[in-house]
């Protein structure tokens, strides 16, 4: 679906016009440039590539500049590609804001915020297992058993222990615009997206 590139501002809230207070994200969408365009006889499917934030020459390797210079735009720091844009726009061209609107439903992907190495009634949801008494004076939050020992001696793959926790790809999806404000660049989506203060989020129609 056609989309763009944004970068997540902070969180607010807004009255809806029954006036219940709405908790929602503020973004920082666009503009975005078309860096190339792919198509199905040359490429193997449709699809647009948009750039996001230009920066400067020198932080840009040889090919990407040469590929920068091919559609005849800045050097960008993010790239992604969106499907679902059709013949409608060309390398070069400058995709606002614009397009979208108040109460559209777009999905949101971003990188979740890391919490490092986490136990399993954080990263989980355990209970924890066990009395408070008999003796267990720390294995209150521990996992339990992995699995038994005689057969089939192993644990299976995809049980669920302790391990690093965070900084995955996240997509929430049908998130509703209440607002879009064109002379900021700025879409306000009801409810939360994944990922921290200035973390780079793709907006998806």
């Amino acid at each position: 679906m056609p989309g763009l590139l944004g970068k997540k501002i902070g969180m607010t809230s807004v009255f809806s016009a029954d006036g219940k207070n709405v908790p929602c994200t503020v973004i920082e969408v666009g503009p975005c440039v078309v860096t190339q365009v792919k198509t199905a006889d040359k490429d193997g499917y449709d699809a647009v590539q948009l750039g996001f934030i230009e920066k400067k020459e020198k932080h840009t390797t040889a090919p990407m500049a040469g590929h920068f210079k091919k559609a005849g735009v800045a050097p960008q720091r993010h790239l992604a590609e969106f499907k679902g844009f059709g013949n409608e726009v060309k390398a070069g061209e400058t995709i606002t804001v614009d397009l979208f609107s108040e109460g559209d439903f777009v999905d949101i992907q971003g990188t979740s915020k890391g919490k490092g190495f986490q136990g399993v009634v954080k990263r989980h949801g355990f209970g924890g297992v066990g009395q408070s008494t008999h003796g267990q004076h720390n294995r209150l939050r521990a996992p339990g058993s992995v699995g038994a020992c005689s057969y089939p001696a192993k644990v299976f793959k995809g049980m669920r222990m302790a391990g690093q926790m965070g900084n995955q790809k996240v997509t929430i999806q049908n998130l509703q615009v209440i607002r879009v404000m064109p002379e900021h660049n700025v879409l306000i989506i009801k409810g939360s997206i994944p990922g921290s203060k200035g973390s780079i989020v793709l907006i998806e129609k």
